[in-house]
């Protein structure tokens, strides 16, 4: 298993694992970033990601990607 961040633009990638406080996997799910759950890289910048969940773009900080792991 790898973190998010390290992730190419353009690939889709599956949830492994998000670590974590369980208030932090809660919010993380209620975005739609849930285990086994798929996910697309749109665009990386300045390490922060732009991402494509369920019908949603979504930004993370390079902090907060670090904690889902694919």
């Amino acid at each position: 298993m790898i973190p998010l961040t390290m992730a190419r633009m353009g690939d889709t990638v599956t949830i492994r694992k998000i670590n974590g406080k369980e208030e932090m996997r809660r919010h993380l799910a209620s975005m739609g970033f849930v285990e086994c759950g798929p996910v697309t890289v749109v665009n990386k910048i300045a390490g922060n990601l732009i991402l494509q969940v369920k019908d949603s773009r979504i930004a993370l900080d390079r902090s907060m990607a670090n904690r889902i792991m694919i």
